[in-house]
């Protein structure tokens, strides 16, 4: 095989790669990771806040038992306060493709694996 041949499929190999190698939008996965919503009366909502705090704008709305996948981003924050004063970063993915990102508080949520 030639010099220029291989360089050739090599780079054409590398191309049709580039797809998958990309940065993707993050997507929910199955096992840990995910949260459920409880502590909040059937008829209420919990209010996902655009930050850690009661005063931060609400930029979602998740209805106990119809809300769709809560995934859990990273630790609940801060780790110096007891788990209900904590408040955790997620990702909300709706039963369609929207996914909101923003803060609840821990007392309202609890593990759960991811469906």
């Amino acid at each position: 095989m030639r010099k220029n041949s291989f360089l050739s499929l090599a780079l054409a190999a590398c191309a049709a790669a580039m797809p998958f190698l990309l940065p993707q939008t993050a997507e929910a996965t199955t096992g840990p990771g995910c949260l459920f919503v409880v502590n909040v009366a059937a008829n209420d909502a919990l209010n996902m806040r655009s930050g850690p705090s009661a005063s931060s704008r609400i930029v979602d709305v998740l209805v106990p038992g119809n809300h769709g996948i809560i995934h859990l981003d990273a630790p609940c924050e801060p780790l110096s306060r007891p788990w209900a004063s904590r408040w955790c970063p997620v990702s909300h993915y709706d039963s369609g493709r929207d996914v909101t990102r923003g803060w609840v508080k821990a007392r309202y949520v609890r593990d759960s694996e991811c469906p």
